[in-house]
């Protein structure tokens, strides 16, 4: 079967996320703000850090969420508008909000802003430098993806990695070392992209028939299940579900069928037998369901190997070119809004 591609700016902001990451990861580094915050970390006085963003900057933050947990920090990741509204309390002088936004000018950022009232620091990763998020933060880590065309691609990839940098920092590992493993983000990028085309057709005919879209996975790979799911529904307008490998168990696995399709994130090596286990289970089942992975039976599921750092930047991408197959399928122009906006201004 042949398939139609459209080839719009969201797709060449796809093929622009290895010069996005090079850009940001030269332009990493510890901000002279950072420093005074840090060290009241260390001494205690911030007793909790809150993660918080809206969309694809809220689920970019899970795999700081497990970092900073696993090194023994309290931490809270919620969304800005359950934390404005429902748990402004913690608008404190003991917390530290990392709060994420590529445009730092979101209708929840900026009441974020306003009902803080820099009472709590505020540590913000975004996309603008002239933004009210930037402006009124007490750090900013600066990505440089660009301007984008409409769905979330280069600026959550190159979120993932400037999060990932500043957990080196707010845990105590060697940012060096870090910034040495997110050095190769771009070139597996770039290796993966230089398929897409490929990629796009294989998946545009193994998700033949699929009404039901289930992304699952576990820990650090909730980032791209929680942001897959949700790039899929505004770039396709097909319906998808993401979450974790067993929630899937707990109720939806009923929903099994030829109708039905479950991409299973094989993950890090913590739970990766846990996660493949429950892809050989589905099959298992007679359901349709594929492993995404270094080791996934479909190239255009397979990922380059890559340090754990790197993992969720990776994990993404067939995620991005499933959105093109489901598009082509149906002739549709991928990635262009119809009834939203690329910046949500109304709460």
């Amino acid at each position: 079967m042949t398939y139609n591609i459209i080839e719009n700016d969201y797709v060449r902001d796809i093929l622009d996320e290895p010069r996005a990451l090079e850009a940001t990861l030269r332009g990493l580094g510890l901000p002279n703000s950072l420093p005074p915050i840090l060290r009241r970390l260390e001494g205690g006085e911030l007793r909790r850090v809150v993660l918080t963003g809206m969309g694809s900057s809220f689920y970019a933050l899970h795999p700081l969420h497990v970092l900073l947990t696993s090194q023994g920090l309290t931490t809270l990741l919620l969304e800005t508008s359950e934390l404005v509204y429902c748990l402004a309390r913690l608008f404190d002088s003991q917390t530290l909000i990392v709060a994420v936004s590529q445009s730092g000018r979101s209708a929840e950022i900026v009441r974020l802003l306003d009902e803080n009232a820099r009472r709590a620091p505020i540590i913000a990763v975004t996309n603008t430098g002239d933004s009210p998020l930037a402006l009124q933060a007490d750090s900013v880590l600066l990505t440089r993806a660009g301007q984008e065309f409409s769905v979330s691609c280069k600026t959550y990839v190159t979120a993932l990695m400037a999060l990932r940098q500043l957990g080196s920092l707010l845990g105590r590992a060697d940012p060096e070392e870090t910034a040495s493993e997110l050095a190769q983000a771009a070139p597996a990028v770039r290796n993966y992209l230089g398929s897409w085309r490929e990629h796009v057709v294989e998946l545009a005919a193994c998700f033949e028939g699929v009404r039901h879209l289930f992304l699952v996975g576990r820990g650090g790979s909730l980032a791209a299940v929680g942001t897959g799911a949700l790039t899929i529904k505004e770039s396709t307008h097909r319906h998808a579900e993401g979450m974790s490998c067993g929630a899937f168990r707990h109720g939806p696995i009923e929903m099994l069928g030829e109708e039905a399709f479950v991409i299973v994130f094989a993950g890090d090596e913590k739970t990766k037998a846990l996660n493949t286990k429950l892809f050989k289970d589905i099959r298992q089942k007679g359901g349709r369901a594929e492993l995404l992975g270094k080791d996934a039976e479909l190239p255009s599921l397979r990922i380059p190997p890559v340090p754990e750092s790197v993992l969720p930047i990776l994990e993404i991408l067939p995620v991005q070119m499933l959105t093109l197959a489901l598009a082509a399928q149906t002739g549709r122009e991928a990635g262009r809004f119809t009834l939203g906006s690329k910046v949500t201004t109304v709460e």
